[in-house]
């Protein structure tokens, strides 16, 4: 299958549907599951063979590569997490560099995976639903900020307390007893729409960024140049949203560990 075989609206279509198994609520989105845990094995592999093989000596490019990314995210940690507590470095690097693969998915021909697995298959194109981007889909987006503030939340009642942190959301920013039950409505909307925000604003964009590709896919033999200059912008999208997403997981967890 291509784009000259389907309408423009049939193959976009076709590309932006899930491999799915089960029905309502329990619909599993295998794609996104399959190509998300084996991205982050990809991640643990490599990780876990550096530090295996790591040497005092001269690096190599992929010892060298990995020791940046570490100082990186351990840097943006220094600077923005005020608390302490020895999970914050090891789950922003993890952040990091899962969602810095799933979006890096983008990047792969938005045909080539189809037509490998109907070739391998030996079914048609049509047959073949695969969306190997995980962040485009809300399901993954979604998931990875509910994690982010479920550890909020612990860390909020942990650190301050049950009480403290019920105190933060009714006397702020107004402390006086008659503006508690507003205070609490303001608070709980903020507190709500953090993890709304982070999962709608990495999947936004990763999804407009698949969709753009599959439009440009539909022009046909001059799809090539357009491709590879969409392609060069996300060079910068797609590290841009993944350190969006780490620096944002860091900066709620940093105000969950201040007690006022």
């Amino acid at each position: 299958m291509s784009a000259a075989e389907l309408t423009s609206q049939e193959y976009i279509k076709h590309h932006l549907t899930n491999l799915t198994v089960g029905e309502g609520f329990w619909t599993w989105h295998l794609d996104t599951l399959g190509w998300s845990v084996f991205l982050g094995f990809i991640f643990l592999y490599i990780f876990h063979s550096v530090a295996k093989k790591a040497t005092t000596g001269v690096p190599g490019k992929l010892q060298s590569a990995v020791e940046l990314v570490v100082e990186f995210v351990d840097d943006s940690v220094k600077s923005t997490f005020h608390g302490s507590n020895p999970l914050i470095a090891p789950l922003a690097l993890t952040v990091f560099v899962w969602v810095l693969l799933m979006n890096a998915m983008d990047w792969v021909p938005v045909d080539i995976l189809p037509w490998l697995i109907a070739t391998v298959g030996g079914v048609e194109m049509s047959d073949v639903y695969m969306k190997p981007v995980p962040t485009a889909d809300p399901n993954m987006t979604f998931a990875l900020a509910i994690g982010v503030f479920i550890l909020t939340v612990y860390y909020s009642i942990k650190v301050k307390g049950l009480g403290g942190f019920m105190k933060e959301l009714y006397t702020q920013p107004f402390n006086h007893w008659t503006m508690y039950p507003i205070n609490f409505v303001l608070e709980m909307v903020t507190l709500l729409a953090r993890p709304l925000s982070l999962a709608l604003r990495l999947f936004g964009n990763l999804y407009a960024g698949e969709l753009i590709f599959l439009l440009i896919a539909t022009i046909g033999l001059f799809q090539l140049p357009v491709h590879f200059l969409w392609a060069a912008f996300h060079l910068l999208i797609i590290p841009l949203q993944a350190f969006i997403f780490m620096m944002l997981t860091i900066v709620y967890l940093s105000l969950a560990h201040e007690d006022h």
